[in-house]
């Protein structure tokens, strides 16, 4: 099997850790290189020092030298330093794995424009699990139809800075999308007051934050005489770190593209 060298971004995270974790146990993946702030209080140590398997890669800030020893970076991190390193592995012409969420539509754009140069896998959540959770939820929006009112809930810890979450979005855009709407026209994102009866095809989101919850969703398709859920929890960040890496593999000789994790799993 051939191995894919992976330099994780954010190395100094919680996030960043899991990554750092899969990445030194996962078959077909090696770790290249480790990227964090040059504020980091990791910056300069031997990732070793908090991931053992980890040893003999330094902690560093140069995104340049960090893909000159790595074929993907995988960048779970916010949407500015994303944006820089998408422009670093354009320029490099390495590929990149963005679990990132919170970007605004000219960000998107910018990644977008530089799938026509690199290969990119970008998924609001990049479990397992969750995204075949995606594919459920397709399914359910097209064969209940109409008459069955959907409603997105999702729970994250108190540190998450972004609401709803991107993959709470996903999941509304793709029951959106398999009744052939658009949250631009559909979606509720807030509810307060007198605000009159549910107006037919309305996609709700609801948010709570709380805790070290690292994440649940659930799609409501309430409907006459019975309601279908469709529910994914994490308890751990492995989960998104082992798809991570399934897309970093996935992405070894592909050709520039935006790709997503239904791309991955071979769910389109």
């Amino acid at each position: 099997m051939t191995s894919v060298r992976i330099a994780v971004a954010g190395a100094g995270g919680r996030m960043g850790m899991a990554l750092l974790e899969a990445a030194t146990s996962t078959p077909g993946v090696s770790l290249g290189a480790a990227l964090d702030m040059p504020d980091s209080r990791l910056a300069g140590r031997d990732a070793g020092e908090f991931v053992p398997a980890a040893r003999g890669v330094v902690v560093g800030g140069d995104i340049a030298g960090a893909l000159g020893k790595s074929d993907v970076l995988v960048d779970f991190t916010r949407p500015e330093g994303t944006l820089a390193h998408v422009r670093a592995c354009r320029a490099a012409r390495r590929s990149i794995v963005i679990g990132t969420t919170g970007f605004e539509p000219a960000q998107l754009q910018e990644i977008r424009d530089a799938a026509r140069d690199i290969a990119i896998v970008m998924a609001p959540n990049m479990s397992v699990g969750v995204n075949v959770s995606l594919k459920l939820v397709e399914l359910a929006a097209k064969a209940l139809g109409p008459d069955y009112d959907v409603e997105v809930f999702e729970v994250h810890h108190k540190l998450k800075v972004d609401a709803p979450s991107g993959t709470a979005l996903k999941l509304g855009e793709v029951a959106a999308r398999a009744r052939g709407t658009t949250l631009d026209k559909d979606g509720v994102f807030a509810r307060h007051g007198v605000t009159g009866e549910r107006k037919g095809g309305s996609i709700g989101f609801s948010v709570a934050r709380g805790g070290d919850i690292v994440g649940d969703h659930t799609v409501f398709f309430a409907g006459p005489g019975e309601r279908v859920e469709i529910t994914h929890r994490s308890s751990s960040r492995a989960t998104y770190a082992q798809g991570a890496m399934r897309a970093a593999r996935f992405l070894a000789g592909k050709p520039p593209g935006l790709y997503d994790m239904q791309d991955v799993l071979g769910l389109k």
